[in-house]
């Protein structure tokens, strides 16, 4: 069957432990409600790759789309179907998009693509595994190494979420002298929020901080921060709200929220938020902090702008890139720039707050529309 295939794996993967989506899955789920009714479903399994047919691939988009624990059988039943009868190869020719970085590291993935004659898309969502080494897990850096030759040997064609990536792919490929294939950036748009509450879901102040616990996001200049405010302000500190699930190596941050006494009831930890809770809890925020090391893109920058909240950001070149000078920027390591900038926004009347307001008033989101766009027409360059 010539014509495109998307790689689910990973999806599909987590959507059958139940796992809440990640960004990068988010920008799957968006390929597959893109592509689902020209595409079908390629899935790695027992070291095999599963191409189905029409009829069962719209099953599975449909289900990743919207999951349910009801149908989930259902979808097993599917895929151990497909192992069991289904051995026909991808088409030569076939167009093959993978998203999620998913078995790129394998030797196999790359071999199997010149085996079967396929002509690959990828998404290619940061360099932070090889730019930053200490803040990924331990071997990540070599995983990270081993996807991007197969993007860089293979790839016909790879998107990146923005500029600052490409650039950072381009001078990566330089280092090791190769050649990068056509490659296009295409900003990613935030979820379609539902309408936020009307009323503030806490009467004090606020701020929010969002994504997963790790190093990387400097959660920890943050708490640091907190504590001293609660120390010198006591019930007039302003509250921090941490939303995100605790990743790895972060026991730091993980011994305060549990075991600093002063932070009780100034820091409210939220590992679970479905899309309306947090819409809520990002509007009415005094701001969204977001003290990264690195990203490779940032959206909860683009969330909170999409709700009119403002942010105040380390100064990263992706996040000027996506929001020119609308935000505060600050060095991820300037404690009392931090400190007098939470201050500020905290008040009932904040000049820098309003500023940014207004700053703010021209900004819009990216949108998937556009996104699609640019890659529609990357692609009929890439593939015809």
């Amino acid at each position: 069957m010539v014509g495109v295939l998307i790689d689910v794996t990973r999806l599909l993967d987590r959507a059958l432990q139940g796992r809440r989506p990640t960004g990068v899955d988010r920008v799957g789920l968006a390929y597959v409600g893109h592509f689902r009714w020209r595409a079908h479903a390629l899935v790695r399994f027992a070291g095999r790759w599963l191409v189905f047919g029409a009829a069962d691939s719209r099953q599975l988009f449909e289900w990743l789309l919207a999951p349910n624990a009801q149908q989930a059988n259902r979808i097993r039943w599917l895929v151990g179907r497909a192992y069991a009868l289904n051995w026909r190869h991808p088409t030569p020719g076939s167009i093959l998009i993978n998203t999620g970085h998913s078995g790129l590291d394998g030797a196999d993935y790359a071999d199997r693509v010149r085996r079967y004659g396929l002509r690959p898309l990828y998404f290619l969502h940061d360099l932070i595994p090889l730019s930053f080494p200490e803040y990924a897990r331990p071997g990540e850096a070599e995983k990270h190494h081993r996807r991007l030759r197969t993007m860089l040997s293979t790839g016909r064609g790879l998107v990146v979420n923005s500029d600052a990536t490409g650039k950072e792919l381009e001078a990566y490929a330089a280092r090791l002298g190769a050649i990068v294939p056509p490659w296009m950036a295409a900003h990613l748009a935030p979820p379609g929020f539902p309408p936020p509450a009307s009323r503030r879901p806490m009467p004090e102040p606020y701020f929010v901080v969002l994504g997963t616990i790790e190093p990387r996001k400097n959660h920890l200049l943050l708490l640091k921060l907190w504590r001293r405010l609660v120390a010198e302000q006591g019930e007039r500190a302003p509250r921090l709200v941490v939303i995100g699930q605790r990743g790895w190596e972060c026991e730091q941050v993980v011994d305060m929220l549990e075991r600093c006494e002063t932070l009780k009831g100034f820091v409210i930890e939220m590992p679970g938020c479905d899309d309306a809770a947090l819409a809520t809890w990002l509007r009415h925020a005094q701001a969204l902090l977001f003290p990264s090391f690195a990203e490779g893109y940032g959206i909860p920058l683009v969330e909170a702008l999409s709700l009119g909240t403002p942010v105040i950001a380390s100064d990263l070149p992706v996040f000027r890139e996506l929001a020119d000078d609308i935000p505060e920027y600050l060095d991820p390591l300037d404690g009392m720039g931090w400190r007098q900038a939470i201050l500020d926004y905290a008040m009932d009347t904040s000049p820098r707050r309003e500023a940014q307001k207004a700053r703010m008033a021209a900004w819009r989101a990216p949108g998937w529309d556009a996104h699609f766009e640019r890659v529609e027409a990357f692609m009929a360059r890439c593939f015809g």
